[in-house]
């Protein structure tokens, strides 16, 4: 990718810096419920100080060298200590732990690729669980790290924790008028993105409205409002490990928050139109897709700046990491791109993935509304409102993306997601686009769909890593 100096709204200027409030304010009581700005004041010198303490001091002054310096001595150190683990394990048979840290530094390094899409079966429609409870169309869904819950919302701005075994509505924050957002517990607006956090704590979702607001997961209590987009909030995504939140908006920008401290931390410039979606896995950066501007970008949040991906015709709709090295794009051209993080084209492309629609006689290919990865895996699913979801399978080192089941659902697959251990994939249906109102689908039910994925036996493996 091309590299290209990124402007920051840093120390006042531009966007304005965080609002973090004095260390004091939370042990005196501070209201729970409360607004963060990044259009506020500067931080305040305690909280800059809690930051410092948080962070290790020579941390926070080094280079971009000295930090790659220190992650690879990380890494090696991480390699020596699993060789031993290994090496123990080879005497002790019983011992499985060599093995998953190996797994976790392949991982984090973007080599681990678990081959998974070949046992895969083809789902049958008869076993798709319907869940329904939202008015409107679903947008965004997420699952809990364990695999338990599914947390879904909808443009009636309305939440919904779903509890996965019985099917069961374990909690309701319905959608309220227009301004209510003050005196009412939820969203006023369509909400567009949800993120939670790998710990399962946080759950953030944004809305049209500009706004993100920070819930605890386990009650569906709302913490806090966070501020400062200009524009609708449409895309989120917690860094894998930490309480690190990013944010994207149609107003072009991604913002950086701290959830646990309850901060805003810097405002990122590139896109030249509106952000569609973001993504994030381990590292400290981000991807996003840049609807009309035709790109895709790697945000190296340390580095500060950023990578510039070109390769589809029309607006990219959606995103999603495969794993460190890899992601998969959607764009309304009907296309899906799989990239490198180290080419600044497309390793492949499948235009017309979903087929061609005849719209009164108007031939044009459906949009890729969502897209889906099994972390570090070569499984993928795509959405559109074509009648059905495909699962894919990367093939040839990501070079090739070979289709392999189609699922039949019939409205706008606005959202799509699989499960960490790889044993069900969620789509969030709605009768209209997520983004839109171009065309509804008068047979689609608004819906949360669990669609299991049955594999050919193969031998046990330990459990899979955390996916958001």
């Amino acid at each position: 990718g091309q590299h290209v100096g990124q402007q920051h709204g840093g120390g006042g200027q531009q966007e304005g810096q965080g609002a973090a409030e004095d260390a004091g304010a939370a042990a005196a009581g501070r209201p729970v419920d409360e607004e963060v700005s990044s259009d506020s004041e500067p931080e305040s010198p305690s909280a800059l100080r809690r930051r410092r303490e948080a962070t290790a001091e020579e941390e926070l002054d080094e280079t971009p060298q000295e930090k790659k310096l220190r992650l690879a001595k990380l890494y090696l150190e991480q390699l020596r200590q699993y060789e031993q683990e290994e090496q123990e394990a080879a005497a002790h048979p019983e011992n499985l732990i060599g093995d998953r840290l190996k797994e976790d530094v392949l991982e984090q390094s973007g080599r681990l690729q678990r081959p998974v899409a070949r046992e895969v079966h083809a789902p049958d429609p008869a076993c798709i669980r319907v869940l329904r409870g939202h008015q409107l169309p679903i947008t965004c869904l997420v699952i809990s790290p364990d695999d338990k819950f599914i947390f879904s919302a909808s443009k009636d701005g309305s939440l919904i924790k779903w509890d996965v075994e019985t099917g069961k509505r374990l909690c309701t924050v319905p959608g309220g008028k227009k301004g209510t957002e003050e005196r009412h517990m939820g969203h006023a607006s369509h909400v567009l993105c949800m993120a939670i956090s790998s710990d399962g704590k946080y759950l953030a979702t944004g809305d049209r409205n500009k706004l993100i607001m920070i819930w605890d997961a386990v009650t569906c209590k709302r913490l806090h409002i966070f501020t400062g987009h200009h524009d609708a909030v449409s895309g989120l995504s917690f860094q894998k490990g930490t309480h690190q939140l990013y944010s994207a908006s149609h107003d072009r920008c991604v913002k950086v928050w701290n959830v646990a401290e309850n901060a805003y931390v810097e405002t990122l410039f590139g896109h030249q139109d509106v952000i569609t979606g973001l993504d994030s896995l381990r590292r400290e950066c981000c991807v996003t897709s840049g609807g009309r501007d035709g790109t895709v970008r790697l945000w190296k949040i340390p580095e500060e700046s950023q990578l510039v991906f070109c390769g589809h015709q029309g607006s990219i709709d959606c995103i999603q990491l495969i794993n460190e090295e890899h992601m998969v794009s959607g764009a309304d051209d009907g296309s899906v791109a799989l990239w490198g993080l180290t080419k600044k084209k497309p390793i492949a492309l499948v235009r017309e993935a979903h087929g061609i629609q005849d719209d009164q006689g108007l031939q044009q290919p459906y949009w890729i509304s969502a897209v889906a990865a099994l972390h570090s895996s070569d499984l993928l699913a795509t959405g559109s409102h074509s009648g059905s979801v495909k699962l894919w399978k990367c093939g040839e080192g990501f070079r090739k993306l070979e289709p392999l089941w189609d699922i039949p659902l019939v409205g706008f697959i606005n959202s799509l997601k699989f499960s960490a251990a790889g044993d069900f994939l969620v789509a969030g249906v709605g009768q209209e686009h997520r983004l839109g109102r171009w065309w509804r689908i008068k047979e689609a039910k608004n819906s949360i769909c669990i669609i299991p994925l049955k594999r050919k036996a193969a031998p046990p493996s330990p459990k899979a890593p955390d996916s958001s």
